[in-house]
């Protein structure tokens, strides 16, 4: 008797099989995903490093308060008309061509709310503007 000793190949791993199962997989996957659309933005306001003004010029300072109520040098207006911010602008800034208006509004104010002030501004013939901003050390610049 004989025996023939055969030889033993290597086993080999069909890759062809598992490219075609991960495909599938990648096709579900593609087709079930879902996609978030964000409807509002977290934002944080900026904050100024600006060295402080060493003259002061003759200023206004209007506050707007978060519910849209105004105050001009720390004198609560009353109504939120725009004309009403002009005729207390003008009389607050006593006809003074170069007085400055500061306006410091609450980070949650509405925009409506500093473009009246703008407006009335503008109205009142001041056209030096600026706003306060909040430094890193959380004093008012």
């Amino acid at each position: 008797m004989k025996f023939s000793r055969r030889r033993m190949e290597e086993p080999e791993i069909n890759l062809i099989p598992f490219i075609d199962v991960l495909l599938v997989v990648l096709i579900f996957l593609v087709l079930t995903t879902t996609y978030s659309k964000f409807t509002e933005l977290q934002i944080n306001l900026p904050a100024a490093e600006a060295d402080k003004l060493r003259e002061r010029p003759a200023e206004v300072v209007v506050v707007i308060a978060s519910d849209g109520r105004y105050s001009i040098d720390r004198q609560a207006v009353d109504g939120r008309s725009v004309e009403l911010l002009a005729t207390a602008l003008g009389a607050a800034a006593a006809g003074r061509a170069d007085t400055v208006v500061i306006i410091s509004a609450d980070a949650m104010t509405s925009h409506q709310s500093v473009v009246n002030v703008l407006d009335a501004a503008r109205r009142a013939g001041l056209s030096r503007l600026t706003f306060a901003a909040q430094g890193s050390s959380g004093a008012i610049r």
